[in-house]
């Protein structure tokens, strides 16, 4: 069975398939001082809960945008496949995906592994929107070629400066308040963390569109996305798992 895992900045997404069906997927909070023991037992512990074992694990892909911890996940998972796990890099995307981009080594494996996996599901061209630390919007054109993106703060990431700048603002809940037009204070800081996070999303992807000369589907993934992805007016779909998919095809396809 295979294992991906997508180490992100704030938070870690992993799951279990046994060829493409996905058995379970777990998401926990990253620790960038964990180290290789640490890990191997979260990955022990998470399996635990849905009575599958380590045993079970045949393979191993990693997508990590976080340097220190890149290392040590490819040593936890060694423990149970006893040989390196695949860590994504942009030259082994090369050669699954047509990158048209001039600097392809500094694309994030995560922003890769999207990519893959959006193109395989909802074909090309389409575009990415990833709701997470970052708020990342990735384009795949019409000959299929990943071509670029955005990278914005994250929604989370934009509240925390908030809360931290504005003295008199103390730290207010993430929630979709049911008028733009906020009563209170905490529901005018709700509104504009959500319904402007939205609105900036909407509106950077009408300027990619109108960039490429004709619009396509876009998809929303990301562990925020159940959030705001339904105010959108450009957003179609929601497929929280499209790294993982994205992982999982990538090793497929490079016959690992």
């Amino acid at each position: 069975m295979f294992l991906a895992i997508d180490v992100g900045n704030t938070q870690t997404s992993l799951g279990m398939y046994d060829g493409q069906t996905k058995l379970a997927s777990w998401r926990i909070a990253t620790v960038k001082t964990d180290t290789a023991d640490e890990l191997a037992m979260n990955i022990k512990g998470l399996l635990d809960m849905d009575r599958l074992a380590t045993s079970f694990i045949t393979d191993i892909a990693i997508s990590s945008v976080v340097p220190t911890l890149t290392e040590q996940w490819r040593m936890a998972g060694q423990r149970y496949i006893n040989r390196p796990p695949l860590v994504l890099n942009s030259e082994l995307a090369q050669q699954v995906v047509t990158i048209d981009y001039p600097h392809p080594e500094e694309i994030g494996a995560d922003r890769i592994a999207v990519a893959v996996a959006a193109i395989f599901l909802y074909g090309a061209p389409v575009v990415v929107v990833d709701f997470g630390t970052a708020t990342n919007i990735e384009v795949i054109n019409k000959e299929g070629a990943f071509i670029g993106g955005i990278i914005a703060p994250g929604l989370v990431t934009s509240a925390e400066a908030l809360f931290q700048a504005a003295a008199r603002l103390s730290s207010i809940s993430i929630e979709v308040p049911e008028t733009v037009i906020g009563h209170s204070t905490a529901g005018a800081v709700r509104s504009g963390l959500t319904y402007g996070e939205i609105a900036r999303v909407d509106g950077l992807v009408q300027r990619v569109f109108r960039e490429l000369g004709y619009s396509c589907r876009v998809i929303a993934t990301g562990g925020l996305s159940p959030r705001v992805a339904g105010l959108s007016e450009t957003i179609e779909t929601v497929d929280d798992d499209l790294t993982l998919i994205g992982l999982r095809l990538i090793y497929e396809q490079l016959g690992r």
